[in-house]
């Protein structure tokens, strides 16, 4: 056993994840001040980012605001906006009563702040109207093209609850700076050549070009899909979830804007094609979009094909010169994400598409995990990372469990890919059982007790009932006699959807002020 302290922590490895764990380090272990934990960060100046990581959700802004960033320098420095839903569009198949096939995953719920509207809703007393429409009014607000906030709200603070879509890359560099010239991270650039083991078999040392032979008491694990501490050097396996999860490649496309007014959407757009779906991401001085596919039930070349067809169909200028880049995606984890001095952040930790934005999710909650675990003495090491591999274990299976529900409740069948999905051979059996449960009554908080849960109530709600989710309630109808009230509740929601949508700025608006006059600091 090793009484010494932990004195000093390599990170290798950039790009998003190495800098936020960098960051939540720095924070809690105050690497600014003598005689701190020293934590170095070595990164590759060859190995550039996936860039499919330009979406968030809410919890990133209690991380930037922990981490003392601003929002101004987001916008200014990140091509950021705002970010209030996610649109999901042709994942069922359409239905008459529909203008256009489509429902949102927004961020702000106002139906059970006091009362829950959802059984009331389910009984039809809000008549035909969305469910999301029913119990908020952000859906409306992002089809209208408006932001969350004005330009007198103050930093990460406005009118509903919103994220951001942002340049990954130029994201990585404002965290690289905050973390080197506020909060005391040492950054190297060079290139890792080899790990070396001790006898104990955990990591000794990487042998770079430029900096020779670096040691530490504990190594981050942030070299993404190659995982080239924890997968290779120490052997750890991974364990793939493509037999539920189809999707295994993307195409990535960075596609301009067709003129510098062109309205600039405050929603991620999720359509679904035949093989997986396109995402559609509006950043301040371009479009980010890709195609999230199934290589067993496509072509690459198909899948192209699909993307260009997309691009050419929602941009006025000709998009032929625009380069698309294709991206393997190992879907799945690692057996164990703590091994011996080894946590993997990151890719190299696990991945699941981007649907969610669940990947910069999961990453963030892990390094704030981290930091928050580490024990002070080495000989802590090994409680620590036995219990911090079993909360990333679960939250890996619930992150699963969330993204296949978008699939196995759709009603497409036009297609193998949609009519493998709603197999139930392939849905989870966790997830199965909720469902059980929420075909007669409606998802309750204590259904979602759990710390490692990243999705919630919620959420599930907006992606069960905006996917037509059948829940009986004829058996307990008698339990909800408060009809008048829930009348009230949902016409109170509707008059603050007319307010904000006469009190919001449109979000392109918006972004350009804030780029010209900033922010209020909070």
């Amino acid at each position: 056993m090793n009484h010494d302290n932990i004195k000093s922590i390599l990170i290798v490895g950039g790009g998003t994840a190495g800098w936020l764990t960098a960051c939540h380090l720095a924070k809690k272990l105050r690497c600014e001040l003598p005689n701190s934990v020293n934590v170095t960060l070595i990164e590759s100046e060859n190995i550039p980012t996936i860039g499919v990581g330009e979406g968030t959700v809410p919890a990133i802004i209690d991380s930037l605001k922990y981490f003392g960033l601003s929002e101004t320098d987001l916008i200014k420095d990140c091509d950021a906006t705002f970010k209030q839903s996610i649109k999901f569009v042709d994942w069922m198949k359409p239905r008459p009563e529909q203008k256009e096939n489509y429902y949102h995953h927004v961020f702000d719920y106002r139906g059970t702040k006091t009362f829950d509207l959802t059984p009331y809703w389910l009984m039809g007393v809000n008549g035909q109207q969305s469910y999301v429409d029913s119990v908020g009014y952000q859906g409306a607000v992002c089809d209208l093209g408006l932001a969350p906030k004005n330009i007198t709200d103050k930093e990460f603070e406005g009118l509903n609850g919103y994220a951001y879509h942002f340049d990954a890359a130029k994201f990585s560099l404002l965290l690289a700076k905050h973390a080197v010239n506020t909060l005391g991270i040492k950054h190297i650039k060079a290139e890792v050549n080899e790990v070396t083991l001790d006898k104990e078999g955990a990591i000794e040392s990487v042998i770079t070009d430029k900096k020779g032979e670096l040691t530490a008491d504990l190594f981050i694990d942030c070299t993404g899909f190659s995982s080239l501490l924890l997968g290779q050097a120490l052997g750890v396996k991974f364990i793939s979830k493509n037999d539920v999860l189809f999707t295994d490649h993307a195409l990535a496309v960075q596609v301009p804007y067709d003129s510098s007014s062109q309205p600039i959407a405050s929603h991620t757009i999720a359509t679904a094609k035949e093989a997986g779906w396109i995402w559609d991401i509006g950043l301040s001085e371009r479009r980010g979009l890709g195609y999230v596919y199934s290589s067993k039930h496509t072509t690459h070349e198909q899948a192209e094909k699909v993307l260009r067809d997309y691009v050419q169909q929602t941009s006025i200028q000709n998009t032929d010169a625009l380069t698309y880049r294709k991206i393997p995606m190992k879907v799945g984890y690692h057996d164990v994400f703590w091994k011996k001095n080894c946590v993997a952040i990151g890719l190299s930790q696990g991945f699941v598409e981007p649907l969610e934005a669940t990947g910069l999710l999961v990453f963030d909650s892990c390094a704030k995990m981290l930091a928050e675990k580490l024990p002070v003495k080495l000989d802590s090491l090994p409680a620590v990372a036995s219990e911090f591999n079993v909360d990333v274990r679960k939250q890996w299976d619930k992150v699963i469990d969330f993204v296949k529900l978008h699939y196995c409740l759709s009603d497409r069948d036009d297609s193998e890919f949609w009519r493998s999905n709603s197999d139930t051979t392939s849905v989870p059996q966790s997830l199965l059982t909720r469902l059980s449960y929420w075909r007669e009554r409606p998802p309750s908080e204590h259904d979602f007790t759990s710390r490692h849960e990243i999705f919630y109530k919620v959420n599930y709600l907006y992606v069960l009932y905006g996917m037509n989710f059948k829940t009986n309630i004829d058996d307990i109808k008698y339990r909800y006699t408060e009809q008048e009230k829930a009348k009230q509740g949902f016409m109170r929601i509707n008059n603050f959807a007319e307010q904000a949508k006469s009190t919001l700025p449109l979000h392109r608006e918006l972004i350009e002020k804030i780029k010209q006059y900033g922010l209020q600091k909070v």
